[in-house]
């Protein structure tokens, strides 16, 4: 399987002729390819499917589909341009319910159409693919920010655990969590990851795992259950995870399992540390109760690819993210600074 490209390392989603190309997650670490879209219903289905996943790659990924879908009509009557992009916005925005970041970049490309409705629909188009650059391009930049500030946190030498994957994969590059970990090792620090595997469909094990590797930063594997043991042991100095949606009161939605690190980290006071960007806090949700949290197929609780280790028969719950209330966050990471006992102040000033 060959290695992302030095200096690039992981480029989770990138636009080459005329069509948006993303990694398909669902193959790593075994195979690395990109998936072609050509048209927003393609873009959807990627993120219903877990193409691509983590809050701010769906945002950016959902930037290009309105840009395809602009594309796409630009040649046809106002009237139907029009309708195509409306349709093209619900079906977006019907992917996936619990990532906020869809939903900022959905109303960011809005906003551009709608304030150039009067120009031609080439020009429109044209517009829409530039700003679905500058929203990766910003996410970048945003994750490096966030970055800079959370390897401050980090002393060297530090065990971080980390849950699902909020790296380069989860971003349009470098990554949230993992962000924080690759820069604090860029300053010279020694870091060293431990990944919790991440039930159900193992994002720790072959993302996080695998992004680890590719650059070299120690990594070891363990499965979710282990890792109240290992803080028990002195074995864990902070835990850092990513986030999809932060409430207006710093409750945090986040992959199912996160909110029981949270609680375990407490009782043996190790920090806990959320790392988002700005786009993922939903001023809008009051606290954690308002967010939706998404449930998915079942298949991915009884088995993994085509092994089935389930009996036919049993019922299944999937909630794919779970909210760990603020009380129990040390500290929101953003790329304007960070936040220590987030709460609803707090989150407002960021803003201000």
């Amino acid at each position: 399987m060959p290695a992302p490209q030095p200096g690039t390392r992981v480029q989770t989603l990138r636009w080459r002729d005329g069509r948006l190309e993303m990694i398909d997650q669902r193959l790593l670490p075994t195979r690395l390819e990109y998936r072609k879209a050509e048209s927003a219903a393609d873009v959807a289905q990627a993120i219903r499917t877990m193409v691509i996943r983590g809050a701010p790659a769906i945002g950016c990924a959902a930037a290009f589909g309105v840009a395809l879908a602009a594309r796409e009509l630009r040649g046809g009557p106002s009237e139907e341009f029009d309708s195509g992009m409306e349709s093209a916005f619900s079906l977006l925005a019907a992917s996936r319910p619990t990532a906020v970041n869809l939903f900022w970049a959905l109303r960011r490309m809005r906003a551009l159409w709608e304030h150039a409705r009067e120009q031609p629909a080439g020009d429109i188009a044209e517009m829409l693919l530039d700003e679905a650059h500058a929203v990766l391009a910003e996410d970048i930049g945003i994750n490096r920010a966030l970055g800079n500030h959370g390897a401050q946190l980090l002393a060297s030498g530090c065990r971080v655990l980390t849950h699902c994957n909020a790296g380069a994969l989860a971003t349009a590059g470098h990554g949230t969590a993992l962000g924080v970990i690759r820069s604090a090792v860029q300053e010279g620090k020694q870091v060293s990851v431990i990944a919790n595997e991440t039930r159900p469909i193992l994002q720790g094990a072959r993302l996080t795992a695998w992004e680890m590797v590719q650059e070299g930063i120690a990594v070891t594997l363990i499965t979710d259950a282990m890792s109240g043991h290992l803080m028990s042991q002195g074995e864990i100095d902070a835990v850092i995870v990513g986030a999809d949606r932060v409430a207006a009161n710093g409750d945090v939605a986040n992959k199912i399992g996160t909110y029981m690190l949270a609680v375990l980290a407490q009782r043996h006071g190790i920090p806990f540390y959320v790392a988002c960007p700005l786009s993922s806090i939903d001023r809008q949700a009051a606290d954690g109760s308002e967010i939706p949290i998404e449930e998915r197929p079942a298949e991915e609780v009884l088995g993994f690819g085509d092994t089935r280790w389930a009996p036919t028969g049993v019922r299944v719950r999937n909630p794919a993210f779970d909210v760990t209330p603020a009380k129990l966050v040390t500290a929101l990471i953003t790329e304007r600074g960070v936040v220590h006992n987030p709460d609803s102040r707090k989150i407002a000033e960021l803003f201000s």
